[in-house]
């Protein structure tokens, strides 16, 4: 559905496309091909938290690293850095401005007659529009319920958002850091982002102490002095540290999901 049509008025009807007559809680950007949770702000502090870093690495580290290495391969580094920084960040918004799968909800609940008989009244349901009904999936018998703010019945493994305010296609969890909703439609981005944003940590991490082991080597100092040399170096590994317990773990964790078929 791409449009919708208001009630008429005196004039001609003006025709909204469908972001504008959303009825649920997300942000649209560009006409609509953009949509954000309501919690979108929290996107602006996760950039901060990864372009902070980023640049203290690229001014402090890798500029430093260039005269270290001969040829190329000091500027190397760098370029690397951040190219794999960049492919981070569209990563990141990818996950953040994509359709996470939202189930449009419908103008009116089903009609009692299409539900089928084999039925189970719930709490605060009558017995025409029951809370639960079962379908059957690969010849495997599921129930799947209804949500009363999208009046449908929700496909297995979908849930509804409270924050979003829709009913989404495989959700897994609403993201604070990227203020969307992880379903059907963006999981992959966002395993992609939070694994290749293990590795950028580790990349950093890395070449933090490789900065640390070439003052060792030039100034012929032990390894304490030459920490003291270069504090954003500590600062970085301190952070991409505890960055790599976050993201680390997601990186682990979701391969889990996907093996038990958990994950989308």
């Amino acid at each position: 559905m791409n449009a919708v049509a208001p009630p008429e008025s005196h004039g001609a009807a003006e025709v909204l496309r469908t972001y504008q007559a959303w009825p649920g809680k997300n942000k649209f950007c560009l006409g609509g091909r953009l949509i954000f949770g309501p919690d979108v702000g929290s996107l602006f502090f996760t950039l901060f938290l990864m372009l902070a870093p980023a640049v203290v690495f690229c001014v402090f580290i890798a500029r430093k690293l260039m005269d270290e290495f001969s040829g190329n391969w000091g500027i190397s580094i760098l370029v690397v850095f951040i190219v794999f920084t960049v492919y981070v960040l569209v990563l990141l918004l990818l996950t953040s401005g994509r359709d996470p799968g939202i189930i449009p909800r419908n103008t009116r609940p089903p009609a009692p007659e299409n539900l089928g008989a084999n039925v189970e009244p719930g709490p605060g349901q009558t017995a025409s529009l029951p809370r639960t009904k079962d379908v059957v999936v690969n010849g495997v018998t599921m129930k799947v319920k209804y949500c009363e703010t999208c009046m449908l019945y929700r496909p297995p493994r979908s849930s509804h958002c409270s924050i979003c305010n829709n009913c989404v296609e495989r959700f897994d969890h609403h993201c604070p850091w990227l203020g969307q909703c992880i379903g059907l439609r963006n999981y992959r981005f966002f395993f992609m982002f939070v694994f290749s944003a293990t590795l950028l940590c580790l990349y950093g991490h890395g070449f933090c102490w490789v900065y640390i082991r070439k003052i060792m080597d030039s100034e012929k100092t032990s390894i304490w002095k030459a920490m003291r040399k270069t504090p954003a170096s500590i600062a970085l590994i301190v952070y991409s540290f505890l960055a790599l317990w976050f993201v680390g773990g997601l990186s682990v964790f979701h391969p889990y999901l996907i093996c038990v078929n958990q994950g989308n």
